[in-house]
This record gives C-alpha cells, sequence and structure tokens, in this order.
C-alpha cells in the first residue's frame, strides 16, 4: 500500500536545511573576524608609523629614563604631560627592566591592546545578545561599517585606522572601555556589591588618565547603561562610592592634573575641526545602524544602545554648533551603538525573512567598507604584492629618523627641525625646539614654535639664527640641501632630500 506523506514531513526535511544555513552563516562570521585579527596581528609585526607614533615612543623613552621625572617627552623641559598614563608607565617600567627597544615594547604594548579591544567586544556584546555569531558580526561592524572614504583617527575603530594606531593607548582605553560597559551591565543586573562598584570606579577612573577622549566615550556608555537599567535605590549609594574612589585616583595622579584638561581645549579646537568634514563619506555606511537603532527603540524606549547613541550625537552636535570641535572626539559614542545594533539586528530581528534580509544588507555594507579599507593589505605585503586596484588605495607609512641616530645624534641632544620630522625625531630619544604636537602643559610652545619659523624664514639674519640655536642649546639641525651656513656642518644625507647638521661651537 502507498504510503502518503503526512503534512508535516516537509517541514521536518526542511529544518535541517535551515540549521546548516544559519550555522553555515555563524562559522563564515566568525572565520571572518578571526582571519581580520590575524591581519591585525602581522600588521603590528611591521608597526607601519603615522599619526601620534612619535609622541608614545618618546613618552616611554623619557620613562625609562626617569620613572619618577621624566620631564616633557618632546622638548627639553621640566613640564608634566598628560601622554604619561598608567599604561605608559607600565611600558616605561617594562623597557627599563628588560631593556628592549621602545619600538620593540610599543609591538608588545599593540598586542595588549588588540587582545583587550577583542575580549572587551566579546564581553559586552554577550551582555546584549546570546546568539553564538553576535560577537564576530560586531567586531566586523566596528572595523568595517564606516564609510566609501577612509578615515583615520585615534580612539576610532575602522580596520585601517587600528592598524596604524594598534600601540596607541587609545586602544587600550577602548578595549578597557567594553570591559567596563560589560562589568557594569552584569553588576546592575545583579547585587551590586561594594567591591564591584569600586572596582568599576577605579577602571573608569584608568580609562580617563589612559586616553582622556576614550574616557568621555566611556562614560557616555555608563551613563546610558546605568539610564536603561534603572537601578534600584540601594544601589545607588554603592555605585557612587565608586564615582568617588575614581575620582580621587584622578586627583591623586602625580604625572599631571587631570582636572587641569578641562580648561585647555581652545588649544586643541583648530586640529580636531576637519572631525566635523566629509561626515557623509566618512560614515555614511553607519546608517544602517541607525536604522536598527530605530528597530530596537521600537521595541525597548530605554534600550542601552539607543541612549548610548543619543548621549554621543548630542555631544558631538553641540562641539560643532558651538565650536569647541574637540568634543567631536565624542563621535565614537554615536559610531559604536551604530554599528553594534546594525550587527545585532542581523540575529535579533523578529521574524527570519527580515534577519536574513537584514543580513545580506549588512554583508553587502561590510563589503563595501571592506573595500575602502583594503589597503590595509599593504601594511602585511607590502604594495609591490598587491593587485593594481588594491596598491591604490594603500598609504605608505613614515619612514622614520633612524638614520640621524646612525649619524651620531645621542638621547637628550637638541635637533632643529621643523614640524613633520618634530613629530618623529623625539622617538629615538633626542629632543626638538618645539613640539611636533599641541601640547597644553608647556607654557611656552608658541614661542617655541615662532622661534623655529624665524629659523628656517629666508630673511632671517645670521645672527639671529646663531642666537636662536644657542638660546636652546640645538646641537644639531634637520633641514634640506640648501640649509648652508658657516656653523653648520654637513654630516648625514636621509631620505626626501634631508640633511642632517652639526651645529659647531
Amino acid at each position: 500500500m502507498q504510503t502518503v506523506p503526512s503534512e508535516t514531513e516537509p517541514k521536518r526535511r526542511t529544518a535541517p536545511v535551515r540549521g546548516s544555513a544559519a550555522r553555515a552563516g555563524r562559522v563564515s562570521a566568525q572565520a571572518a573576524a578571526v582571519l581580520v585579527v590575524v591581519l591585525l596581528c602581522l600588521v603590528v609585526v611591521r608597526l607601519p608609523w603615522a599619526g601620534d607614533l612619535g609622541m608614545h615612543a618618546a613618552t616611554v623613552q623619557r620613562l625609562r629614563h626617569n620613572l619618577a621625572h621624566p620631564g616633557n617627552p618632546l622638548v627639553d623641559a621640566d613640564t608634566p604631560s598628560p601622554y604619561y598614563s598608567p599604561w605608559m608607565l607600565l611600558l616605561g617600567v617594562v623597557a627599563k627592566l628588560t631593556g628592549l627597544s621602545v619600538f620593540v615594547v610599543l609591538r608588545l604594548a599593540a598586542y595588549a591592546g588588540l587582545g583587550l579591544l577583542v575580549t572587551g567586544v566579546l564581553r559586552y556584546v554577550r551582555t546584549l545578545s546570546t546568539h553564538r555569531a553576535a560577537p564576530a558580526l560586531a567586531l566586523l561592524s566596528l572595523l568595517f561599517l564606516w564609510g566609501p572614504l577612509l578615515f583615520n583617527w585615534s580612539g576610532f575603530l575602522g580596520l585601517n585606522s587600528l592598524a596604524l594606531t594598534v600601540a596607541y593607548p587609545s586602544v587600550v582605553a577602548l578595549g578597557l572601555a567594553f570591559h567596563f560597559w560589560a562589568w557594569l551591565t552584569r553588576t546592575l543586573r545583579g547585587q551590586a556589591g561594594w567591591g564591584a562598584s569600586l572596582g568599576l570606579g577605579a577602571l573608569w577612573a584608568l580609562i580617563l588618565l589612559c586616553h582622556q577622549f576614550t574616557g568621555v566615550v566611556a562614560s557616555l556608555g555608563a551613563l546610558a547603561t546605568l539610564l536603561a537599567a534603572r537601578p534600584a535605590r540601594t544601589v545607588l549609594p554603592r555605585l557612587g562610592a565608586g564615582l568617588v574612589l575614581g575620582l580621587l585616583v584622578l586627583w591623586l595622579w602625580p604625572y599631571y592634573d587631570f582636572f587641569a584638561l578641562f580648561s585647555a581645549g581652545a588649544d586643541l579646537e583648530a586640529i580636531h575641526r576637519p572631525l566635523y568634514q566629509d561626515l557623509a563619506a566618512r560614515f555614511g555606511l553607519v546608517l544602517l545602524g541607525v536604522v536598527a537603532l530605530v528597530l530596537r527603540w521600537r521595541r525597548d524606549r530605554r534600550d542601552p544602545l539607543v541612549l548610548f547613541f543619543v548621549l554621543g550625537a548630542l555631544v558631538f552636535a553641540a562641539g560643532g554648533l558651538s565650536g569647541h570641535y574637540s568634543w567631536g572626539r565624542a563621535l565614537p559614542a554615536a559610531l559604536i551603538p551604530a554599528q553594534l545594533a546594525a550587527a545585532l539586528e542581523a540575529v535579533s530581528a523578529g521574524r527570519r525573512a527580515v534577519r536574513r534580509g537584514w543580513a545580506c544588507v549588512l554583508l553587502v555594507a561590510l563589503a563595501v567598507g571592506a573595500w575602502t579599507q583594503v589597503g590595509t593589505l599593504g601594511y602585511v605585503l607590502g604594495r609591490d604584492a598587491l593587485p593594481g586596484a588594491v596598491a591604490e588605495k594603500y598609504r605608505t607609512p613614515w619612514v622614520g629618523y633612524q638614520w640621524i641616530m646612525r649619524a651620531g645624534v645621542r638621547y637628550g641632544d637638541v635637533v632643529m627641525a621643523r614640524t613633520f620630522p618634530a613629530r618623529q625625531i623625539p622617538a629615538y630619544g633626542p629632543y626638538t625646539v618645539a613640539p611636533g604636537y599641541p601640547d597644553v602643559f608647556l607654557k611656552d610652545a608658541g614661542r617655541r614654535e615662532a622661534a623655529v619659523e624665524r629659523y628656517f624664514a629666508p630673511g632671517t639674519a645670521a645672527a639671529q639664527r646663531r642666537g636662536i640655536l644657542r638660546e636652546y642649546r640645538v646641537t644639531w639641525v634637520v633641514a634640506g640641501r640648501s640649509e648652508a651656513a658657516p656653523w653648520l656642518e654637513k654630516t648625514a644625507a636621509g631620505p626626501g632630500g634631508q640633511v642632517l647638521y652639526r651645529v659647531l661651537p
């Protein structure tokens, strides 16, 4: 007798297929995330130089020579510096005890920062979703969901930006921030004890000391978490005690006055104005995350990611409207929750068809973002090994100034140089006349910058130039081939037509 199939049989047959597709998607996302992390680990081997790496290397140099009184990291002056954070102090101790070169120590720091970031994202995302693919999708969204115009800045988690800043304290601070949010979320869901509250306060202060701008982002995320959790009144005194402890740590930190930074914003506005330019091209793909946030808000009016985004967007907008462009460094407080929401919607949307559709859109957006940043491969393979279209997106790192050290420049020597070389030369131990970066605690920074401009100005008299060299105890000059003077002796030639001159007595 022929058996008639029941109506439930097709469902039994398709369920394994659907399960297999879900597993394939999860495994693909996890494999992609692992490959990206491996790529970043390989980038650390070469440690491409751009931006502020010289500042951080100089900071480690000063600490390895004098942990108690390192002085200004860039110029020969006895001033505090916000770069002397607990993290950089630890790196200085490692360099001093092991004798490792500063750049080896920075590579170790890069691996530590990358580990903190990846594990922090994993822990925080697990407080938002139990789906096994969520952490991998979240990491991919944080790295690739940006825009078609390449954007690099410390504290911003695009893949190319992270490749160039992976040894910076901002990466460590971001990693700690994700751990901070995860710990705070779990603490508020349970009974917040005194130990956990005090620990959270100490961690909050550590983040602020390591990278002040990321500390602001961490604070906004913590506030959003508190508003979303609506903790019981009995918990508030313990959290308040943690806040007081954090403020006490900030006040007692001996290497610089943390609270003095609040009056230093005027010196930082010009350098941060570009954060408000080309927003659509740099961050356009994040709009997918904004849509996801709207969907989350419709499901839960106190969703922590929605509140986090709103707080970050308000601070960023206030900075642009008021001319306080340094407030633009709070933008990750809007980007991070939107990027996470975009990833989570692919695993948490209500109907399966909606989730699949969202996952397809997310995949396309991630592919666009990945293509924008594909030049990052050049930091591992080299430009010549890249296909033509990929090589066009590669940005050559800075060469560095090792050549002046081989020519006889020593630790503590003062070098007269323009701004670009002044951002790299202190990394090897010498000082420059003027700092290559804004320095809020160096009172005569403007005078030093003016002195450098006068020295290199064509119309400056010989006696005045000689006087500038004597005033700042300059022993070397880095300039072009045409920098001829009776008190200078050509010592070495470097890349790009640069020449190292010794200052004669």
